[in-house]
Order: structure tokens, then C-alpha cells, then sequence
């Protein structure tokens, strides 16, 4: 009863579930073939020949997730926040925080749907590229600046729409023309997400909502954001390495192990002694 108690316990857990059933594979694969090993090469030899054929898999699954990012992975990129310059609440906050290399000169009395203009234009004089709102980084960073508008509580859900991102950075170095295969290191990736605040609507019962419309009596934000390239390849390529010392080393000990073995059966017989 007590047995039947512990197996049902088991069974509705599945971190312990999930430990045993590695537990299982790893005795039943592993040790099924270190026992076909052992019973034709004897103990010893046997365990370091499956354990050179287990680090040589390891070593090309390590190979092969590092190169396509599949596997064990990492942390994949993301965009994250420029503490203290991430949302950045008129055009002056861009100059300050270090978007601009310059102040931008907005008269005094000029409307804000004027003042994004010219803060567009500024954006494109400076060497930012705008993205499309159909590429992939248009939604990735928008999603990602309404993460912190939202937690900033500048926003909430719903009040504002993404109007432009402006993208820099990000080059891949060294390289050699087209040749970008040694190319590991990275500059600073950054982009700058325009947003305006929606004028308040009403909805109705049994109605469809009003099409969301810009607010244009209200300062557009903007969010400052650096991109993080994660560590996607790092797991992967740290069991690259690990197994890749392992079973040269092993690989190592069998050769060593052979050329003694020749070297004894290669030597002159020592005659028998008979004891009287």
C-alpha cells in the first residue's frame, strides 16, 4: 500500500517525474551499451570506450546546435531599457539623453503634430533609418517600448499607438567584403520608438469600437531602448568545448592504450621457467 502511495505521489509531481524518467533513459541507453562494451572488452576498457563515444556525440550535437542556435539554448535578444533616459516625455529630454547630438530649435507655439515632424526630420539628418511598419523589428521594438510604458504607468493598455521606430548601430565587424562568417563582435544596436497618445472613445453595447485616432493636443513620447544579443549559442557552445576536451583526451588514452599493447605483443617472448 505504502509502495502504491509513494508511485501515485510520483505521478502528480512532474519535476520528480520528470528526473526519473532522465534517470531511466540514462541507465537503460548508457548502461545497456556499457554492459555490450564490458562483456567483450572487459570493465574498464569497455567503460572508456562508451564513455569516448558518448562525449564524441555530445561534441558534434554541441557543434551543431552552436551553429544553427537550436538545442540548448540561451537567453534569446531582446530590447531593454537605458536606465533613466528610457522614456523620454518632450523634445528636449532627446538632446539630454543623448539622442541628438544637438538641441533641435521648435519655436515657441509650434503644435505638436508639427513638433514630431521636425523631430522625424531630425532623426533622418542624424543617420537614424526609419523601419517600415511591416518589418519584423517594427513590432518587436513597438512591443517592447508599450512593455515600458506601461510599467512606467506613463500609458496604459490601449492608449497609445507606435507611430515610427528609428533604428542605428548594430554592424557586425571585422569583415572581409562579403565574407561576415569571423564577424563576432557587435556595435551598440539602438532604436528610438515614437509614440501618440489616442483620443478616448466611447464604446457602446452591441456596437464594434471606434477606430483609434491620434491625440493631436498631446506631446508624443518617445522610447530610448539598446539591444541585448543574449546568450542564445553560449550553452551550446560551452558543451561544444567541455566534450570536445573530454573526448580528445579519452581518444588520447585509447591510442596510448594501443601503442602499449603493440609494443608487448611486438616484444621477444620471454622463455618459460620451470620450478624445481
Amino acid at each position: 500500500m505504502s509502495l502504491a502511495i509513494s508511485l501515485l505521489a510520483i505521478g502528480w509531481k512532474p519535476e520528480l517525474r520528470g528526473i526519473i524518467v532522465v534517470l531511466i533513459a540514462v541507465v537503460v541507453l548508457c548502461g545497456s551499451v556499457y554492459m555490450l562494451l564490458a562483456t567483450n572488452l572487459g570493465a574498464r576498457l569497455g567503460f572508456l570506450v562508451a564513455l569516448t563515444g558518448l562525449t564524441g556525440w555530445m561534441l558534434l550535437m554541441g557543434i551543431l546546435w552552436s551553429i544553427y542556435g537550436i538545442g540548448l539554448k540561451g537567453k534569446d535578444p531582446t530590447w531593454e531599457a537605458i536606465p533613466g533616459r528610457t522614456v523620454l516625455q518632450d523634445v528636449d529630454a532627446l538632446y539630454k539623453a543623448g539622442v541628438f547630438s544637438r538641441p533641435l530649435d521648435v519655436p515657441e507655439g509650434t503644435s505638436f503634430a508639427e513638433s514630431a515632424a521636425k523631430v522625424e526630420r531630425e532623426f533622418t539628418d542624424e543617420g537614424w533609418t526609419p523601419l517600415s511598419e511591416s518589418a519584423t523589428q517594427f513590432g518587436q521594438a513597438a512591443s517592447a517600448a508599450g512593455t515600458f510604458l506601461e510599467e512606467t504607468n506613463t500609458f496604459a493598455a490601449g492608449e497609445f499607438k507606435a507611430l515610427n521606430v528609428f533604428d542605428i548601430g548594430g554592424q557586425r565587424h571585422p569583415k572581409i567584403g562579403r565574407f561576415d562568417y569571423l564577424a563576432f563582435w557587435h556595435s551598440p544596436h539602438y532604436v528610438v520608438v515614437e509614440v501618440a497618445p489616442l483620443e478616448q472613445t466611447r464604446t457602446e453595447p452591441g456596437r464594434a469600437p471606434a477606430a483609434a485616432v491620434v491625440d493631436e493636443a498631446r506631446q508624443h513620447q518617445y522610447v530610448y531602448m539598446v539591444r541585448n544579443l543574449g546568450t542564445r549559442r553560449q550553452p551550446a557552445f560551452v558543451l561544444m568545448t567541455g566534450a570536445g576536451i573530454i573526448f580528445l583526451t579519452l581518444c588520447w588514452l585509447l591510442h596510448r592504450r594501443d601503442r602499449t599493447v603493440l609494443a608487448n605483443r611486438s616484444g621477444r617472448p620471454l622463455p618459460a621457467t620451470v620450478q624445481t
